[in-house]
């Protein structure tokens, strides 16, 4: 038999479909699905599309196409309603008919469990409302925030951040008592910088569309491939 098809429910502004796909293992297949669109503003949108009636549509066409776990690869969305709106989430997904479902806040969780970090240094893009609500989430996990840095960035800025970008930001939200950094927000470029700022830091960089598909593969049996990445190592 062949690698399991999967599936991810991305926001409605998504754009990194292609970047995804690297951490498929050879033969894999991922089908992307969207949600309806929502209002723009950062807490308005991400709190609109934490409703699990955005999922019902997205999901069952996932299920049709014979996924046999699905994600909702957007981070904010799935940590804003907290522990509770994480766990409705997922349950949706499930009475939509999903075989498997998880969300990119899980992911997220797990993935820092997997890399034995408790201390972690977060970096994200959002308005400072929902950088608010990541922390609690992750400290509601037993995440100790050692450093939260949030820029801020606009809605329709993140799309057209570039990696070198992205390196930038980890470095400056790095601190020197974390045992990883989180990297939040599956619209950033991640899979380019992972394993050299792991080398550089010494220590896991663990980012949200790295996390959704390590837990995604992890699901079906399969591995993601990323190579030097520490948590695909682990």
């Amino acid at each position: 038999m062949g690698t399991p098809r999967v599936g991810v429910v991305a926001s409605f502004d998504f754009t990194r479909d292609d970047e995804i796909r690297r951490w498929l293992p050879d033969g894999g297949e991922l089908e992307v699905r969207r949600t309806a669109e929502a209002p723009a503003d950062n807490l308005t949108m991400v709190s609109a599309l934490s409703d699990p009636a955005y999922l019902a549509a997205p999901v069952r066409a996932l299920c049709d196409t014979g996924a046999a776990a699905i994600a909702y690869a957007c981070t904010a969305c799935s940590f804003v309603g907290g522990e509770a709106g994480e766990r409705a989430l997922r349950e949706a997904m499930e009475s939509c008919g999903a075989p498997r479902a998880l969300t990119t806040s899980g992911a997220a969780v797990e993935a820092l469990r997997s890399v034995g970090a408790q201390r972690v240094a977060v970096v994200h893009p959002y308005a400072p409302a929902v950088g608010r609500r990541l922390h609690t989430y992750l400290t509601a996990h037993g995440c100790e925030i050692t450093r939260i840095t949030g820029f801020a960035l606009a809605v329709d800025e993140v799309p057209d951040v570039q990696p070198e970008e992205v390196t930038d930001l980890i470095r400056e939200g790095d601190s020197p008592t974390a045992e990883a950094v989180f990297v939040s927000c599956t619209g950033l470029p991640t899979y380019d910088v992972i394993a050299p700022l792991e080398r550089e830091l010494g220590k896991p960089v663990v980012t949200a569309n790295q996390a959704t598909m390590w837990a995604l593969l992890r699901a079906v049996g399969e591995k993601a491939l990323g190579h030097g990445q520490q948590l695909l190592a682990s």
